[in-house]
């Protein structure tokens, strides 16, 4: 595939990058990553079980209190009350 400065501009557009001024070697980088591609796509995989399948087991959950962190935290706050942050009013109503 023939990558153009058009293409080139739209891809740095869509990925929000910027590109060095020399276009042309970053062009005949991803021109050769694209040929990789094609080659791949010429692979026959015929007969070749998939592994889409295949998955990694997940662990159980196991769901995990320690009552000990919330005051932890809290004694480092310049002021808390029954376990909640005191923080002067910002919003006037």
């Amino acid at each position: 595939m023939q990558i153009d400065d058009v293409l080139l501009d739209k891809l740095a557009q869509l990925s929000m990058l910027e590109l060095p001024q020399d276009k042309q070697a970053l062009k005949q980088n991803l021109e050769e990553v694209l040929g990789f591609m094609d080659n791949l796509n010429t692979l026959d995989l015929e007969g070749i079980k998939s592994l889409e399948t295949e998955s990694t087991p997940l662990r159980e959950d196991v769901p995990f209190c320690d009552p000990t962190i919330p005051q932890s935290i809290l004694k480092h706050a310049p002021k808390a009350q029954e376990g909640y942050f005191i923080v002067p009013k910002i919003i006037e109503t």
